[in-house]
Parts: C-alpha cells; sequence; structure tokens
C-alpha cells in the first residue's frame, strides 16, 4: 500500500479509532462470545455464530485501519500562501461546461467527503488541481468521461 497524505487532525482520528477498535469493541464482542457460549452447545447456537461472525468482520476492520495508521504520512497546512493547488488548498474553480463556480478543499485519502466539497487529493478532480495556478484551465478525466476546470483562486 502507498503512503496516504492525512491532516493532523485525520490522523489523531485514525489513532483514535484503532485505540476504540482494538480495545472497546473487542472487549463488547469477547462478551458477546462469552455470553452465547453459556447457552451450550456451540453447533446449533446461532447467537454463538453471530458473534464470531462480528469477530471476524471486527478483525478485518482492524486490520484495515492498521495498514492505512501505518501507511499515513501527515502533511501539515502550514497556512504558507502558495500560488499552486496543494494538499489543504480551498480552491474557486468554474466548471466551464455549465458555468458553474464550485469551491473544493484538497484533503487526503481519508478525509474525501464530496458532500462538503472536500476532494482528495487522489481523486480525479484532485489529481487534476494539484500543482496548477490561478488561470489555468485543467482537464478532470473521469469514468464517465472528461470535463474541464478554470481555477479563479486558490487559499
Amino acid at each position: 500500500m502507498n503512503e496516504i497524505y492525512v491532516s493532523l487532525e485525520a490522523y489523531k482520528k485514525l489513532e483514535e479509532k484503532l485505540k476504540y477498535l482494538k480495545g472497546v469493541r473487542r472487549a463488547e464482542v469477547a462478551d458477546k462470545i462469552e455470553f452465547a457460549r453459556s447457552y451450550g452447545d456451540l453447533s446449533e447456537n446461532s447467537e454463538y455464530k453471530a458473534a464470531m461472525e462480528e469477530q471476524d468482520s471486527l478483525e478485518r476492520e482492524i486490520s484495515e485501519v492498521e495498514l492505512q495508521f501505518q501507511n499515513a504520512k501527515i502533511i501539515k497546512n502550514t497556512g504558507a500562501k502558495s500560488d499552486t493547488v496543494q494538499f489543504g488548498s480551498v480552491v474557486k474553480v468554474l466548471e466551464v461546461e455549465f458555468d458553474e463556480e464550485i469551491t473544493y478543499t484538497i484533503v487526503g485519502a481519508l478525509e474525501g467527503d464530496p458532500s462538503q466539497n472536500k476532494v482528495s487529493n487522489v481523486s480525479p478532480v484532485g489529481k487534476s488541481l494539484m500543482g496548477h495556478k490561478k488561470g489555468d484551465v485543467v482537464v478532470v478525466h473521469t469514468p464517465n468521461g472528461q470535463y474541464e476546470l478554470k481555477i479563479l483562486s486558490i487559499k
């Protein structure tokens, strides 16, 4: 797995999630397994099977979060003014075809949230904008085709 760029805030959230999963959630699932075992015959015990499936799911999630955590690289947004789009930039663009202005914040892969116009640096929009300057027109390639964005401002 490649490096995953994250803000310090996202890194801390990832760390908290991992502690929660390994501590609180593991204990909860272990309690469910123990309680289900108290019913006796495990071969026909649906509560036991469900608890074991929950444990498997939890361990997969822990493995995924551990991998993300191990590959996380904290990128600090120094607040320094830059004339190029970079991690942490707030970019106002014009969607050329529809003459619509949109403001995006460039964030790490774990922080992307399209509903808040937070685009990952590895998303089609984020990749297309990275390194460009005000006035540049970039082409965004998506599975459904391509479109152009003109960079109006960078903060």
